[in-house]
């Protein structure tokens, strides 16, 4: 792959609708060309007996094992509601379907 250009980075934001002076331009185009020399030099690594992956660490469930449990009663739960008719939470109408 080639150079950044300015045209590259005024395309880019543009996708993006975001506006940029002539020196944020200037330094993306430095910035962006780097990375992409990055990854250039990281093609060039032989991966072929790697595995892939999904994260550089292995990942392992930290989850605890569910466990059926009595729940709280309805008054406990209720107790710090800030508004309930002793059966349900009530909150304010937030939607309209009319």
């Amino acid at each position: 792959m080639g150079k950044i250009t300015k045209q590259d980075v005024e395309y880019v934001s543009g996708l993006a609708h975001l506006t940029l002076d002539e020196e944020t331009k200037e330094r993306l185009v430095g910035e962006l060309s780097e990375i992409l020399g990055y990854m250039e030099k990281l093609n060039e690594l032989d991966t072929s007996n790697i595995e892939p992956t999904m994260h550089a660490l292995e990942m392992t469930n930290v989850y605890r094992e569910d466990k059926v449990q009595p729940s709280l009663d309805r008054e406990t739960a209720l107790m710090n509601a800030p508004d309930s008719d002793g059966e349900y939470f009530l909150v304010p109408k937030i939607l309209d379907t009319e």
